[in-house]
């Protein structure tokens, strides 16, 4: 790419100016000082810095204006540092080269001033160096850090390393989940670092809303007029959020086991997909009408019965020396949650995710009424559904019945397909983190969790998570490979899915 890498490549001739307007580098004047806390951590080198890298070759972040600092306990060099993320970054030696001399690396401890006022220092300097006006540089913290750290380190970023900020200047935070255990926590959480930064300041990152299919919820729903009359309890049976993975823990037992499967994946990726389907329609795109829409999902769900609830332990499990052996950790949970409002009322909204299970993907599934009066006697071979696949190969794709070909009037499951990888040949589709550090930088939260928003997802599943922990519900076992437990399957049917026996959707080739 030359002397123009950093320009912002062509995309298959499908951008037009007003891409180019919405997607151009932020146009601040004072230069730019991105901080990876954790940087010799695994979630910086495979997630952090790829992201930041992508970003740069994008043409996102200038090389003229930005400048790069990890910061961890770990002794290492600033080559050190490059060597360990190089191979994470892409093939373009000479991209990759002048984008890892932008990072310099400062060592130092999480509780105590000295490496702080080494690394405000550090990104100080370099303000001097690019004649940023004083209180116009900008700062990004991004914390790669387990939580445990949080409060120590907010405090220190707020003591020895908080820029001016008259001049158009600013400090953001970006925390990374978990955001606690429970309710409880949470609230502490919250209200330490809440003390310390304002909530503009704060960004709550939920990798899931940086997903390209999440993010076009909002699009679907609301710029399609034929949506608009269906999207509600009249029409629609059920709605199914689903994660599964095909893998276990893979080593990271003792760290899942501290959190278990509903903290780790349905309190908050799951409830946030929900709340984008649930909600309203708010005033306008701004970040603050919509958070507003999305608790009032939240604040509308009714408490969670335990009948409601089927949890599940792969068989093996507890096999990993840093799982304990009497572990009631669930590592499979089905919950069916109930929104209490005019558009919701009667309609399951049925959140399941696993480990260990038969195949790996996570979709959004609507499933639709029968239709009535079936002159075709055509409801056994299933119901119209609207799946949005997320993960892998990006689709969506509407189930419906229609005619055999031939000369017989009989009737078959079909579908309508959009699948990206076909409609959108060459089109690269970002990585979640990749579209979240872009929105921190131009301080959209939009796609961040709020404070009343993450005590209303607490305030949902903190009382089924304490009974879970005091042992008064049991997973039951289930072999790996396999959908989980049978129990889970007689759930969903209570709950008014039903499976469509005989229709497999094949994701389309090139």
């Amino acid at each position: 790419m030359g002397s123009g890498q950093w320009m912002v490549e062509k995309r298959s001739g499908l951008e037009n100016d007003s891409f180019l307007k919405e997607h151009e580098t932020p146009s601040e004047s004072g230069c730019l000082s991105i901080i990876v806390l954790g940087a010799s951590g695994d979630l910086a080198k495979k997630k952090t810095f790829p992201a930041l890298y992508h970003l740069y070759r994008q043409g996102f972040l200038h090389p003229d204006e930005v400048h790069i600092f990890g910061y961890a306990r770990t002794r290492i060099s600033d080559d050190e540092l490059r060597d360990r993320i190089r191979g994470y970054l892409g093939k373009e030696a000479e991209v990759v080269s002048k984008f890892l001399q932008l990072i310099k690396y400062v060592s130092g401890s999480y509780d105590t001033e000295d490496g702080f006022q080494l690394l405000d220092k550090e990104i100080s300097q370099h303000e001097v160096s690019k004649n940023s006006a004083e209180g116009s540089s900008r700062r990004l913290f991004y914390l790669a850090l387990p939580p445990s750290v949080y409060p120590t380190v907010c405090r220190m970023i707020r003591k020895c390393c908080m820029n001016k900020s008259d001049n158009g200047g600013w400090t953001r935070i970006v925390i990374e989940k978990p955001f606690g255990k429970d309710l409880e926590s949470a609230e502490n959480l919250s209200a330490h670092i809440g003390e310390l930064f304002e909530e503009a300041q704060l960004f709550r990152i939920d990798h899931y809303l940086g997903k390209e299919l999440v993010q076009n919820l909002l699009v679907l729903r609301f710029a399609n007029r034929f949506f608009l009359p269906l999207w509600n309890r009249d029409n629609i049976s059920n709605v199914q959020i689903v994660f599964r993975e095909n893998f276990g823990t893979e080593g990271r037992g003792g760290y899942f086991d501290e959190y278990g499967i509903i903290r780790d994946i349905i309190q908050n990726h799951l409830l946030q997909i929900l709340c984008l389907v649930a909600m309203e329609k708010p005033v306008s795109l701004k970040p603050e009408y919509i958070r507003d829409e999305k608790v009032k999902v939240l604040q509308s769900v009714l408490p969670i019965r335990d009948e409601d609830v089927v949890l599940g332990q792969y068989e093996g499990y507890r096999d990993d020396p840093t799982v304990p052996d009497q572990s009631n950790t669930p590592t499979f949970a089905t919950v069916v949650l109930r929104i209490h409002n005019e558009r919701w009322e009667g309609v399951p909204f049925i959140l399941k995710a696993g480990k260990a299970l038969h195949s790996s993907k996570a979709e959004i599934r609507v499933q639709f009424k029968d239709v009535p009066g079936d002159i075709f006697k055509c409801q056994k071979q299933g119901r119209n559904e609207f799946v949005i696949r997320l993960q892998p190969s990006e689709a969506m794709y509407m189930k419906l019945t229609v005619k055999q070909p031939g000369l017989e009037m009989s009737t078959v499951q079909s579908e309508l397909d959009l699948s990206y990888m076909q409609r959108y040949q060459g089109v690269p589709i970002p990585e979640a983190y990749e579209r979240l550090i872009l929105d921190t930088i131009r301080g959209d939260q939009q796609h961040f969790v709020r404070r009343d928003e993450l005590k209303a997802a607490w305030e949902i599943f903190t009382p089924l998570l304490h009974r879970i922990d005091n042992g008064e519900m049991k997973p039951k076992e289930y072999q790996p490979g396999s959908r989980g437990p049978v129990e889970a399957d007689e759930l969903l049917a209570k709950a008014g899915y039903v499976q469509t026996h005989g229709y497999i959707w094949i994701p389309p080739t090139l």
